[in-house]
């Protein structure tokens, strides 16, 4: 099947809307215009309007994906940066914008995941602990943070 070919307006209006449709970062919008035959200088150009038209901006992303993956998903820091870092947002970017958690929510909710699985498990105190901590690092909270909570 050959690909249907585009105005470079027609091109710059498909990437409007997929910003509009949700956040997105740099890369995704780099990768979206891939599926397109565009020249750097074109590429360049979309990207500088996105910008400067407010679709695409970088900590918008970052605030509403760290808050999107904690508040929804129950992600903890580490998995939240791991992923962001993938989507090439800088660190000093990702720290600035971890205000985005407020820290009593942050400790309320390792709790919580903590009582729920821990809940389920089965086996003696120490085997359901251990597995309950691995638990939520894989989930992205801090190895340091969970102790804190239940020293």
């Amino acid at each position: 099947m050959e690909k249907k070919s585009f105005t470079f307006d027609e091109i710059k209006l498909k990437l409007v809307n997929y910003c509009v449709y949700q956040d997105r970062c740099h890369a995704e919008v780099e990768q979206k215009m891939r599926e397109f035959l565009l020249i750097d200088e074109a590429k360049d150009e979309i990207i500088l309007y996105l910008m400067k038209e407010n679709y695409l901006n970088e900590e918008r992303f970052t605030r509403s994906y760290i808050r999107g993956k904690f508040y929804i998903k129950h992600w903890g820091r580490a998995k939240i940066k791991m992923h962001l870092k993938q989507k090439q947002i800088t660190d000093k970017l990702i720290s600035s914008c971890f205000d985005e958690i407020d820290e009593d929510d942050y400790i309320k909710m390792i709790r919580k995941i903590y009582e729920d699985y821990h809940s389920r498990q089965k086996g003696q105190e120490y085997q359901k602990k251990s597995k309950t901590i691995k638990y939520l690092m894989s989930r992205g909270f801090e190895y340091e943070k969970i102790t804190d909570i239940f020293e």
